[in-house]
């Protein structure tokens, strides 16, 4: 038992069973799935589709954070992103056409793309702190965003679009697969390649690993790439919801629900080793969080005070240290007295 709870994922996971149990308790209706016209329906399976565009970030981030980085223009770019597919689909004449969906889609996500290279080129070629790079885009992107659409919220009403976000496929939301596609990919490349080892000898000593021959310069632009990439397919899932394009209210805050996420998840920002499976159980225990809320009906200014307080707790639940003093106040207690000695 003791060498379970010391896995670095055994905490993450008790968090996050233990949120199912208490809504399973205040609302027996939270696990029942329910099919219509073939397809499922549930609160756990809301939870799995809404989960997809932070998810998405997330996996960027922790690559990020593992290089010993930040990336805090996720969300701008999600904006910038959706901006450029629904203004190409709303300037189409045939919006429901596939070519012109499929054309929108890859021109989104190839200037996510280029963003990303920009915030890997400004920490990894300029030299400049990741904070302080990825704030500029944070800062500008939302505005880039406001010109593409020219200052207003672009809406569209395309079915094919729509379906990336809303769309089942064989009983199960497409959102859902496009997330599972993406953890595959993250992890088959950072794990069963020497591409992870690289990243987190990165992370735990840059000069160390360039003086050791590793090009440090193209692992952390590559990273900041990778993020851009997630980040822009993030905002074509996140704009086919709404089936519209919001540059202030895309992606607004997912930057913090996404380092939240990795921290959760058992990934330290100091940089290093990194899990991809706590990154994905963080995800859907900050997804669940927010379902409890909207449930107890929290209002929406107090929301955020609430999913402070029982983000803490987690935290101090993870924690080695509270758990180290618990273990060994416990040790203390149940070792025996030495008999005091009679003169």
């Amino acid at each position: 038992m003791r060498r379970l709870v010391r896995q670095r994922l055994f905490w993450p996971i008790a968090a996050l069973l233990t949120l199912i149990v208490v809504n399973t308790i205040a609302r027996p209706s939270f696990i029942s799935v329910t099919v219509r016209d073939g397809q499922l329906y549930g609160p756990l399976l809301d939870i799995l589709r809404n989960s997809a565009p932070l998810m998405l970030v997330a996996l960027g981030m922790t690559i990020v954070i593992a290089t010993r980085g930040i990336d805090l223009s996720v969300g701008a770019i999600m904006a910038v992103s959706g901006a450029v597919a629904l203004t190409i689909i709303a300037g189409s004449p045939s919006p429901d056409d596939l070519g012109t969906v499929l054309v929108a889609i890859l021109a989104g996500i190839a200037v996510a793309l280029v963003l990303g290279l920009w915030n890997g080129f400004l920490v990894a070629v300029v030299g400049i702190q990741p904070i302080i790079a990825t704030l500029v885009l944070m800062l500008a992107g939302r505005g880039v965003a406001l010109l593409i659409t020219g200052g207003f919220i672009t809406t569209i009403n395309s079915e094919p679009y729509r379906f990336l976000a809303q769309g089942y496929v064989f009983g199960l939301p497409l959102a859902l697969y496009v997330s599972l596609v993406a953890i595959a990919i993250v992890a088959v490349v950072e794990r069963r390649t020497a591409l992870g080892v690289l990243t987190e000898s990165v992370g735990i000593n840059p000069e160390a690993s360039r003086l050791a021959g590793v090009r440090s310069r193209g692992i952390v632009w590559g990273a900041y790439a990778a993020s851009g990439l997630l980040a822009g397919l993030a905002g074509i899932l996140y704009s086919s919801n709404i089936s519209a394009a919001d540059a202030n209210a895309a992606g607004l805050y997912i930057e913090l629900d996404a380092i939240l996420a990795v921290v959760l998840g058992g990934t330290s920002l100091m940089g290093g080793k990194f899990s991809i499976a706590g990154t994905v159980v963080g995800v859907f225990t900050i997804q669940t969080l927010k379902s409890t809320i909207t449930f107890l009906g929290v209002p929406p200014a107090v929301s955020p005070l609430f999913l402070a307080i029982i983000v803490v707790i987690v935290v101090l639940i993870q924690s080695p240290r509270l758990r180290g003093g618990i273990s060994r106040l416990a040790t203390s207690s149940r070792a025996p007295k030495t008999p005091e000695v009679v003169r």
